[in-house]
């Protein structure tokens, strides 16, 4: 599992260097191999390793859902997604059709949240993410919860 946050900046190729912590996770048990998908609802980066991605797949791909279903999430979401390899200085290249559909520039976060992948997004937005929802954040907290607070 992926926590914390780091403030980072993709470079002008491209390449985000990617935290140490994460990095030796995603090299020694994932060979380094992840999966990014823009997530253009959020406006964010998904970046999975790439075995846990391809298990979600495959429960996706066994529930009993309409083919048009199927299909929809197909071409809207994991069309998007990306295979990539973290190099050996750490870092992932995020090709900029990638980028642009996950509205990412220069200077950006990686958020973690205790979850099997972080989220990469654009510094600006995520502030603006921030300040629109910081207000519904004690009610999310109480619902997943179960309603005893914090």
């Amino acid at each position: 599992m992926f926590r914390g946050r780091y403030q980072l900046t993709i470079d002008p190729k491209g390449r985000l260097s990617i935290p140490a912590k994460f990095r030796d996770v995603l090299r020694n048990d994932f060979e380094g191999k992840v999966i990014v998908v823009p997530h253009t609802a959020d406006a964010c980066l998904e970046v999975h390793p790439l075995a846990e991605r391809e298990r979600k797949e495959e429960d996706f791909r066994a529930r009993q859902l309409l083919d048009s279903e199927k299909r929809k999430a197909s071409r809207l979401y994991f069309s998007r997604a990306r295979d990539l390899t973290v190099d050996g200085a750490g870092r992932i290249l995020i090709p900029p059709d990638v980028r642009e559909q996950a509205a990412l520039s220069r200077d950006v976060v990686i958020v973690a949240g205790g979850e099997r992948f972080f989220e990469v997004w654009d510094r600006a937005r995520l502030q603006e993410f921030e300040l629109s929802n910081r207000h519904e954040l004690q009610a999310v907290l109480d619902r997943v919860s179960g309603g005893g607070g914090t």
